[in-house]
Parts: C-alpha cells; structure tokens; sequence
C-alpha cells in the first residue's frame, strides 16, 4: 500500500552506492585504526588499539583500508571521466546534475540562512544542495591530501631518493593534522547535514535504498522534480518500494556508523582537552 500511495523514485543507482559503501567502510576503519596510533597517550587509545591485535595489527588493517579508498576515489575518477566523454566537459561541470559550484550556490547560502530565522522561503534545490556540494569537495581533496602523504609515509624510502627529508616530516604533520580534520568534519558537520538535521533525524537512508518518495523529492529538490518532469525523465527513476531486508539495513549499518562516529569524537575532544 505504501508503495502506491507514495511512488519512489532512484536518486542514486547501484554503482554510487556501493562506492559508498566503501566509502564508509574504508573511512571508519581508517579513523579507528589511525586515531588509535595517533592517540596512543589516551587510555582509550590502548584499549583500541589492544582490541584490534596491537599497534603493528593497527598498522597493517590501516594500509588494507587505504588500499580500499585509493580504489574508490580511481573508480570515481574513471566515472567522472566517462561522463566527460559521453555528456561533454560544460554538461559535466556547469550542468544540473553537476557537483561543481555554482554562483547559485552562494545565493541560495544566503536564502538558507535568511528562512533560519524568519526571514524569507527556503531556497528551491535542484539535485545538489550546496552543503552536499562542500561536502564532496571536502572529501576529495581530503582523499587527495592524506592518500599522497600516507603514501609518502608507507613507501619513505621510494621518496627520500627524489625528496628532501624535510618534506617527509610534513608529511607526518599534514598526515595527521588533515585525518584529523577529516574525521571531525565527516563525524559532525557531514553527519549532521545528512541524518542529524531537522526533517531527516534520526538517519537519511537514501544512500543505502538508493530511493526517494516522490514527497520528499519534491519538498526537497523542488527544481530537481519540475525538470524530471519537464524533460520527461521522471517516469524513467520510477523504484519500487524498498524491501524490508533494506530498510533493516540500512538502519543497522547506518546507526553503528554514526555512534561509532559520534562516540570517537567525543573521545578525540576528551583527550585533547585532557592534554592541552
């Protein structure tokens, strides 16, 4: 019943999900087994590191992780190159469906902030909203950053034949500082603009079902849905609804992910605090 008195429609096919996937599995084992060796001092730090077979176990599933991400963020660029060669270079950047941002994005920034306090309608999203945006921006150049230094950081031998000593000791300062960062930016500022915020809490389970109601579709992407259907595209994203095995997923993996992110945060800003 559920099905047709709400139609469903796909918002992300199996490919981008399962990329995903190893987007959050290769990311939590990263921060588990990194921010365990970085905060060894903490006893929490010992305990995990304890668990998971010791600090040379921790060393070796962190590099296994980092092979997975390296195989996602190729795997994208192959995609992001196909679709450059079948839609063209402008359609791929400066289209509707693009990632890249756009002039529009500062204006409806500023819309957003306006309607948060009373101030005007809320901005009408087309597939990508610009905190999305920041979002994939921050992960990719995040992916860049810490892949090469920890590459630099894996293979010091291969480097100090063509670069000088002092560039690998900033790699272990950039190592560090920039997973840092990126564990505080996914565990708070992303968690929160995809399942913690207002309309979505307690967990936006899109990226698991791949599916939206054609409500939120419309609610949420207003100019995404009028052009889907302008264009004629709409009937062709028509899903069935998802299973209940998917729906149970979803829910399982998706909260483990969060508390597990949530709660290194906290033992991150406990530690810090403890030390400073």
């Amino acid at each position: 019943m559920l099905a047709e008195t709400h139609p469903y429609y796909y918002r992300f096919r199996i490919y981008h999900r399962i990329l995903h996937g190893m987007v959050i599995i290769s990311f939590l084992g990263l921060a588990l087994t990194g921010m365990s060796l970085k905060f060894a001092f903490a006893p929490w730090g010992q305990w995990l590191s304890h668990a998971m077979g010791g600090a040379m176990v921790a060393r070796v599933l962190h590099r296994f992780f980092a092979i997975v991400t390296f195989m996602y963020f190729g795997l994208h660029l192959a995609y992001i190159i196909r679709l450059v060669v079948l839609r063209g270079p402008r359609q791929v950047l400066w289209g509707p469906d693009s990632l890249m941002p756009q002039p529009r994005d500062i204006k409806q920034l500023f819309q957003n902030l306006r309607h948060f306090v009373g101030r005007g309608p809320a901005p009408r999203f087309d597939r990508w909203s610009y905190w999305e945006k920041f979002d994939y921006f921050a992960v990719f150049w995040g992916v860049a950053i810490i892949g090469l230094t920890g590459l630099v950081l894996w293979f010091p031998t291969l480097f100090a034949r063509f670069l000088p000593g002092s560039w690998i000791n900033g790699a272990i300062i950039i190592h560090g500082d920039e997973a840092l960062l990126a564990v505080g930016f996914i565990f708070v500022v992303h968690f929160f603009n995809t399942h913690l915020r207002p309309g979505k809490f307690p967990m936006d389970k899109v990226i698991f079902t791949g599916r939206v109601t054609e409500e939120e579709l419309k609610n949420e992407r207003p100019e995404e849905y009028e052009r889907l259907v302008r264009s004629g595209q709409l009937e062709s994203l028509r899903a069935g609804a998802p299973r209940p095995w998917l729906m149970s997923f979803a829910r399982v993996v998706g909260f483990v992910a969060v508390l597990l992110g949530v709660g290194l945060i906290v033992l991150i800003i406990w530690s810090m605090l403890r030390s400073a």
